[in-house]
């Protein structure tokens, strides 16, 4: 019991993580009620996108204070231009297709991402090594923050605030707002749908991308195929929260990073449970969340937020 304090921060900060990510995941859903399964992917360029910026633009020896700020650019800059050319190039095209087909054309660019990164970013056939932020660790009341995460600590409320704001105050997120609830109701009423679609895609981008660094300073490495299990988690907490629900999303991200770091740090100790070690459960504890909200709770703990348009 004396470590819960530090393992309920522990869980706070993945939590936030993944709702960052899975902001992008029900943004889209609301909208065109898509579920973007390469949205994972995005998360990674955004991340290599940064780590482009530190090796191959900035000179040696910058420190983090002036690099991170660019880095943060170059990560939100190469995630929003994967995920605009994705809804223009394979989305819409699809858009009035059966919903099968966006779905496995989502998972096909999931996995096209991921081996084009491969292919042709040196050296990404491993992981690679991602700038830390000098200092720390920080102890505050007991409870050691590492220095990779003090980044996310700070973005992702920020995020949360930003979006609020847009949202709920601009004129453009009152369009999206109304596109989630009626498209053709909000065409006809002059709002431009296929820009708030992709005014939608670039705003999860961005967020993705702002995790994509936090993953880099947290773990101090990335590779090509980070984006695919935490994608899965991201969207594991958008339904959790409430799929089309913005709020909702980071909630979800929330609870879900603290039952997991709380599932690894207890349950893995009872006698039985810990012959392959805590870790080796990290990734069971998302995923038996998800069936128990699927069978006891399907919209979510803040509820679903789309518009019936059968």
């Amino acid at each position: 019991m004396n470590e819960l304090p530090q393992q309920l921060v522990n869980g706070l900060l993945l939590g936030s993580m993944y709702g960052l990510v899975a902001i992008g995941y029900t943004m889209v859903y609301g909208i065109v009620q898509l579920i973007n399964f390469a949205h994972g992917e995005i998360f990674m360029t955004g991340a290599f996108g940064a780590l482009t910026i530190y090796l191959y633009v900035l000179p040696d020896g910058t420190s983090m204070a002036i690099a991170l700020p660019l880095m943060l650019i170059g990560a939100v800059l190469v995630a929003v231009t994967v995920a605009v050319g994705a809804e223009r190039f394979a989305y819409r095209p699809l858009r009035n297709a059966p919903r099968l087909a966006p779905l496995i054309t989502a998972i096909g660019l999931s996995l096209a991402l991921q081996q084009a990164v491969w292919a042709w970013y040196p050296g990404a056939t491993s992981a690679l090594v991602f700038p830390q932020i000098e200092g720390g660790p920080f102890e505050i009341g007991g409870v050691t923050i590492q220095t990779g995460d003090v980044f996310l600590l700070v973005a992702a409320p920020i995020s949360m605030a930003f979006l609020a704001y847009f949202v709920m105050k601009t004129r453009t997120g009152r369009g999206m707002q109304a596109t989630a609830q009626d498209p053709d109701t909000a065409k006809l009423m002059g709002v431009n749908t296929d820009r708030i679609i992709v005014i939608a895609f670039a705003l999860g981008a961005t967020f993705a991308a702002v995790g994509g660094v936090a993953y880099g300073l947290k773990y101090g490495q990335i590779d090509f195929r980070m984006g695919f299990l935490l994608g899965l988690k991201a969207f594991t907490a958008a339904v959790l929260g409430g799929i089309g629900n913005i709020y909702g999303a980071m909630i979800g991200g929330v609870v879900l990073g603290v039952a997991e770091t709380l599932a690894t740090a207890y349950i893995a100790d009872i006698p039985g449970m810990d012959q392959f070690g805590s870790n080796a459960w990290a990734d069971v504890w998302a995923f038996v969340l998800l069936i128990l909200v699927l069978l006891f709770r399907p919209q979510g703990l803040l509820g679903e937020r789309v518009a019936d348009r059968a």
